[in-house]
């Protein structure tokens, strides 16, 4: 592989397949400079390091963001979201959100989420065949999270086009991309910033059980959370809400049908679906990478990283790594000691984890006792161009 390969995010190759170069890196070039600018850490220990170190923070991309995006409401600018924020103002903001999203909140949703499961099944249960992407892997979580935050039904495919939108400009932060795409997901932005602020009035005059009404509830009792910050909230829960658990199913899926001898092993002990789901998460991570600015120089695997350096921490190679987890490359759907970094960690650790994790055990292990001749339908599988979010197009099966 020639050093211009090392890093090359932009590369079909890289998007198709970035665990060699993921490798080839870590083996030779773990805290790696790119010809981007970009520093590029590969190996899991330096990766965690980069999101639990203070050092290493979110302080500088406001400057990044309203320079790729501008100005984002046509009533002012919308306040940057928690994830791109440090505490003070991350944990204010966290704390206020994170109990919708708490474990116990989200099994309690167990019910409720297997009845979507089923009812999108059964929509194609009869066909023989299914696209797993765009019959369950979307719309299950959009579902979700739209219920959540009551949205009505009729608005769910607008809402996820917006929100698909913005995932695919986040690859544009510190990388040259299409102008187009960088449009898009400012389209996007204002498009579900728009759609909540229009649902506010409504929503203050009758509140419901749902989150929205609970996060104006919030934004009522003062300083604790603004109305701009209310709706940089409801734009990041769609993205936390719902593009994690499309590739994780899709992914996930995909991985398990090209390891038979693992599917089986799940039919006989369905147990293991929560740990399967865990490995999934590791072995083709739905979120590749993540980004930080350091706020002084760091040193790390004997280099210098400056203060004010973008860092890509990247997370897929990080759950490769042999030095962490014995035989990587090879699935393990009871893998034991399995503290893989697909969520993130440290303060960023992802707030929509718990609901992911659940739909994610839901729509394989309902998947795999309902139809249990699955097979893929087709191996020339196309994906997103993304290397952020790693993710297929399509998923078509039969069974």
């Amino acid at each position: 592989m020639a050093e211009t390969d090392l890093f090359n995010p932009l590369s079909p190759a890289f998007h198709a397949d970035p665990y060699p170069f993921y490798r080839h890196l870590r083996e030779t070039d773990p805290v790696h400079l790119s010809a981007l600018g970009l520093w590029i850490l590969t190996r899991y220990e330096d990766c965690v390091t980069s999101l639990r170190d203070p050092r290493f923070g979110r302080d500088g991309f406001e400057a990044i963001l309203s320079a790729q995006y501008g100005e984002e409401s046509e009533t002012g600018r919308l306040p940057r979201s928690m994830l791109f924020r440090d505490p003070p103002d991350h944990t204010r903001l966290r704390a206020l959100v994170n109990r919708a999203f708490t474990p116990r909140v989200i099994e309690g949703m167990r019910g409720q989420i297997q009845g979507v499961v089923d009812l999108l099944l059964d929509r194609v249960e009869r066909q023989g065949r299914m696209d797993v992407i765009g019959d369950l892997a979307y719309p299950l979580p959009v579902t979700v999270i739209c219920d959540m935050l009551g949205v009505p039904a009729g608005d769910h495919e607008q809402i996820k086009e917006w929100s698909s939108d913005i995932i695919r400009s986040l690859d544009a932060i510190g990388i040259p991309s299409d102008e187009s795409i960088v449009e898009r997901g400012r389209i996007g932005r204002r498009g579900i910033a728009a759609y909540f602020r229009a649902l506010l009035p409504e929503r203050r005059r009758h509140p419901r059980a749902d989150l929205l009404s609970s996060l104006i509830a919030v934004e009522e009792q003062g300083d604790r959370l603004t109305e701009g910050e209310l709706l940089a909230t409801c734009v990041l829960l769609f993205i936390a809400g719902h593009e994690t658990t499309v590739n994780l199913i899709g992914n996930g899926l995909l991985a398990l049908l090209r390891h038979p001898a693992e599917v089986e092993r799940l039919r006989r002990e369905p147990a293991l679906i929560g740990s399967a789901v865990e490995e999934l998460l590791r072995y083709d991570s739905p979120v590749q990478r993540t980004a930080r600015i350091t706020s002084a120089d760091v040193e790390l695997g004997g280099k210098t990283i400056p203060k004010g350096a973008f860092v890509v921490t990247a997370i897929g190679a990080a759950n490769r790594d042999p030095a962490h987890f014995p035989d990587p490359d090879r699935l393990d759907v009871a893998r034991p000691d399995n503290r893989h970094i697909a969520f993130g960690f440290g303060i960023h650790f992802c707030l929509g984890a718990p609901l992911a994790r659940v739909e994610g055990q839901l729509a394989l292990g309902t998947l795999l006792r309902r139809m249990p001749r699955l097979l893929l339908a087709d191996e020339a599988l196309a994906w997103r161009e993304s290397s952020t979010l790693r993710g297929l197009k399509a998923l078509p099966v039969e069974f």
